[in-house]
């Protein structure tokens, strides 16, 4: 038999998957696998549950040297529960021949739909509004104009699959889309509307700049104090990639000293988010909890995903979506 682990914190507080039970037939229907959620929820995989499982769905908890060092271990592919994977070691994995699978292509729509509700509720004031309703200061309203978006400039560091589907959706309200990114092909861009610029152009020229790039050592902090301060003061940053792709303490400085308009997160350098961060004080700024695209949608599909590419390696076929080392 294949035994499989799915991960327990992909369980809901009453004891059911967060993803539904639908996406769970790609394993029932398999008489060759055996499948449990893992015993207990853990921040990081254990040696022991390496030996225990040919295949992981993995969600949060990291996957480390420590993981798979062992002899004893079993492992034969790490499934993600999303499109990053900055959280497993790619290399130690490799060196097991341990795969290791994402599902980038079942997020894509979600975080693109997910992009524009935070660029909608920064350029409506929205949060802001529904404050001026619940204290009853109606009159207060002539204060807080929003951005109307026509005649503005999109601009997205990052134009892999997510940015890519983000310019789809974001075409009809923008009056022009631009991107940084080294890997991308402007053909391919300019097809969907968009103009392909180096990094620095990006920043001073967007109305609204969408950080949706992978964390990798050369995107850590890739946005940090200098490039900030080359943005408009009436423009927005949203991130809905990796917290630490943004050097935090340098928006926080740039958003309490004006040098931005406002932000929009759903991700942190730490997560979760301490509760003393500046961050929750500030009321430019439109914060969510890592999971603003998640809908019953979005997860089916991971997990769907997820769980198609573990089945094809017990039977010993390549799944789809391999992660190259």
């Amino acid at each position: 038999m294949f035994k499989v682990g799915i991960c327990r914190d992909l369980l809901n507080a009453h004891g059911h998957p967060i993803f539904g039970d639908k996406a769970l037939e790609v394993l029932v229907e398999n008489p060759a696998i055996e499948w449990e959620y893992t015993p207990e929820v853990v921040t990081e995989i254990t040696a022991d549950m390496a030996a225990r499982y040919d295949g992981l769905h993995v969600n949060l908890a990291k996957v480390t040297r420590a993981s798979v060092a062992r002899n004893d271990c079993r492992l034969k592919i790490v499934a993600r529960n999303g499109v990053g994977y900055d959280s497993v070691d790619v290399a130690a994995l490799a060196e097991k021949n341990i795969i290791l699978t994402n599902t980038p292509v079942a997020v894509r729509r979600p975080v693109a739909v997910a992009t524009l509700t935070m660029i909608f509720a920064l350029a409506g004031r929205l949060f802001q509004k529904d404050r001026l309703v619940r204290e009853g200061r109606w009159e207060a309203r002539n204060d807080w104009m929003g951005t109307g978006l026509t005649k503005r400039t999109l601009g997205l560091v990052g134009a892999g699959g997510i940015g890519q589907e983000i310019m789809c959706v974001a075409r009809p309200f923008f009056g022009r889309m631009i991107a940084a990114d080294p890997m991308a092909d402007a053909k391919r861009l300019n097809a969907l509307g968009c103009e392909l610029y180096d990094l620095e152009y990006v920043m001073r020229t967007s109305d609204f700049l969408v950080i949706c790039c992978l964390l990798t050592p050369q995107t850590r902090h890739l946005i940090n104090a200098d490039r900030l301060s080359k943005m408009k003061s009436s423009a927005y940053l949203i991130n809905m990639a990796r917290g630490p792709v943004v050097d935090e303490a340098a928006l926080i400085d740039a958003l309490i000293g004006k040098v931005i308009a406002g932000a929009g997160l759903d991700v942190f350098e730490a997560e979760p988010t301490p509760v003393h961060n500046p961050l929750l004080k500030l009321d430019n700024v439109v914060l969510t909890p890592h999971a603003l695209c998640w809908t019953d949608e979005c997860f089916h599909d991971i997990a769907t995903s997820a769980l198609q590419s573990i089945v094809d390696v017990s039977l010993g076929r390549k799944p789809v979506f391999v992660v190259a080392t």
